[in-house]
């Protein structure tokens, strides 16, 4: 196959590497390399020569593009790219790429902001899986939930993107669990536990708020049988089950969503969704990306 005819996307974030050798004609995905090197591993003078360590035997001399998104493209990245306006479209995104300093045909794709008096959010690699989401799905309009570090709950109409929240989720999650009293039970790695995952989503419901609800971990540790191995589970459901609360008092109107993310995300993120009454179509996040960074990368080529 030519040099034509291959993409490679990379999406390159705060902890994680992960670059895709893609087929144009077909969208799959012919191999794949992932890292943790992530940018608080490197300096910004590394980034062109780990990027091309990693896919330069790729790349044909050069003539195979690289289109890459996520946190690589902030101020603690590679090189900063804008930040665009809502309503964002993906030929938005295409327009508005940005050359990658020391490594030739190489493209940092923008991220998204939404700044007013109500609303100040930013996003930067999700926007890529959401429109890639689009694409796989084969609709112009969607809500989608992107499950991780910082979740974010995304809205798109007429194959633009209009609104977004970000949610600390999996950061609070990993504060809680690492560094207070309550999850100090959870230290060890232990298996999801589906039964205490539960008992989070229903305690995240109580009158008493998501502050007791965390602090149930203790006391349901000390008195009502939750085994160590299960705490973090139920911290998992408090704080899951606050996600999911917050976004249908947000937005009332929804009904169903695209859960795009890696599937130890999927399952529990699946319980959630379904037991607050929402209909749920999960995409994995890579296929989302791959699928996302090649239709922007479709875009500027005919450009």
């Amino acid at each position: 196959m030519s040099a034509k005819g291959r993409l490679i996307v990379i999406d390159w974030g705060t902890s994680n590497f992960r670059a895709f050798l893609v087929d144009r004609q077909s969208g799959h995905c012919l191999e794949s390399r992932r890292s943790e090197a992530g940018l608080k591993t490197l300096e910004t003078a590394e980034f062109p020569h780990y990027c091309q360590a990693q896919v330069g035997d790729w790349r044909e001399g050069g003539r195979v593009p690289v289109y890459l998104s996520g946190m690589v493209g902030s101020k603690r990245g590679w090189s900063e790219a804008p930040q665009l306006d809502l309503p964002v479209s993906g030929r938005d995104l295409a327009a508005h790429v940005v050359a990658a300093p020391g490594l030739e045909n190489a493209w940092i794709v923008p991220g998204v902001k939404h700044v007013d008096e109500a609303h100040c959010d930013v996003m930067r690699g999700e926007e890529v899986q959401a429109f890639g989401a689009l694409a796989l799905s084969g609709t112009p309009h969607a809500d989608c939930c992107l499950p991780g570090t910082h979740s974010k709950w995304a809205r798109l109409q007429d194959n633009r993107l209009t609104a977004f929240t970000t949610l600390m989720t999996g950061e609070l999650y990993h504060a809680v669990r690492f560094h207070t009293l309550p999850g100090e039970p959870a230290r060890d790695e232990a298996p999801f536990d589906e039964d205490a995952f539960r008992q989070g989503l229903a305690r995240a419901q109580g009158a008493d708020g998501v502050l007791h609800a965390l602090f149930e971990a203790r006391s349901r540790h000390l008195y009502r049988g939750l085994a160590a191995e299960q705490v973090g589970s139920f911290i998992s459901g408090v704080l899951i089950g606050e996600e999911v609360r917050a976004m249908r008092v947000a937005r009332p109107d929804l009904e169903r969503l695209l859960l795009i993310g890696a599937e130890a995300l999927r399952r529990p993120y699946t319980l959630a969704l379904e037991a607050a009454g929402l209909e749920v179509t999960p995409l994995d996040s890579d296929a989302a990306t791959l699928a996302g960074l090649a239709v922007i990368a479709e875009q500027h080529h005919a450009r």
